[in-house]
């Protein structure tokens, strides 16, 4: 019996010599710890997306602090402050796509960049009522960095520059970015009003106008995210030309302590109009 069992043995450990000498194996093997990396990688980028959204909408509920505090510059310092921890955050993505197939990997960050764009096109707006363009955006997501000394464009592709890593967000996270920033705008508006600020509302008409223009250009031949979205934004763009419409007619007739209040009464008229139909 006990001759038996060594024997047996003999034989196992002879066909695992054999198999950990086959080729197919080895490749198998091989591939196992390629998956292996990637799905960590994948996971770590994920980890990065979900902190870089949670600071970019902190950011966000900061700058609506603009209206309501005496000295916004403080807000503004402490937003900017917080935008630069946001890039140092996405510098981390583009460690980790450094010669890696960019859309392999871009499900697992795009909603934090999107995130990100539509904290840093906020903050423009308030101090220079102005849209932020993409190029602007890119240049402040390149970085100086000895111990990775690569450049990652778009496409996952390895640049020339030997001393420079660099994130350059797609058109299209750009453009999600945008349509979020309407919703923000429209409170921004409220905000604005139940400060007193009759101007601005008018000021995020014609700038939404311009916007929900755009993207009406662009229609149904672009992706599908952007199509979905433009329906939100033209809620948006519709809620404050309406409530414009109310201030201009009452808001000479009304303290402007209640002006937020008609504003926010007139937009829940608008929603239940449009649940209705």
């Amino acid at each position: 019996m006990k001759e038996g069992m060594e024997e047996l043995k003999k034989i196992q450990k002879t066909n695992n010599n054999i198999a950990e000498a086959s080729p197919v194996l080895t490749t198998f093997k091989s591939f196992q710890g390629e998956l292996d990396a990637k799905h960590d990688k994948y996971e770590r980028l994920v980890k990065f997306g979900r902190d870089i959204t949670i600071e970019s909408k902190r950011t966000i509920f900061l700058l609506h602090r603009v209206v309501s505090k005496p000295n916004k510059d403080e807000v503004l310092k402490e937003a900017k402050k917080k935008l630069d921890d946001i890039r140092e955050k996405i510098k981390h993505l583009a460690k980790e796509l450094v010669n890696e197939d960019f859309y392999q990997y871009h499900k697992a960050f795009t909603f934090g960049i999107q995130e990100y764009v539509e904290a840093v096109t906020f903050q423009h707006f308030i101090i220079n009522r102005t849209l932020l363009n993409l190029s602007d955006i890119n240049k402040e997501l390149k970085y100086k960095d000895g111990d990775h000394a690569h450049n990652v464009d778009s496409s996952g592709r390895e640049q020339s520059d030997p001393e420079d890593l660099s994130f350059q967000i797609t058109p299209v996270d750009y453009l999600l970015g945008v349509a979020d920033l309407t919703g923000e705008l429209m409170r921004f508006c409220i905000g604005s009003v139940g400060n007193g600020d009759i101007d601005t509302p008018f000021q995020l008409t014609q700038f939404l106008r311009e916007i929900f223009d755009g993207f009406a250009y662009i229609g149904n031949s672009g992706p599908y995210e952007i199509s979905r979205k433009l329906f939100a934004l033209r809620q948006s763009l519709t809620k404050v030309e309406n409530a414009c419409y109310m201030l201009k007619v009452r808001g000479s007739e009304t303290p402007k302590h209640m002006l937020a209040d008609l504003f926010v009464s007139n937009c829940e008229i608008f929603d239940h109009s449009e649940s209705m139909s």
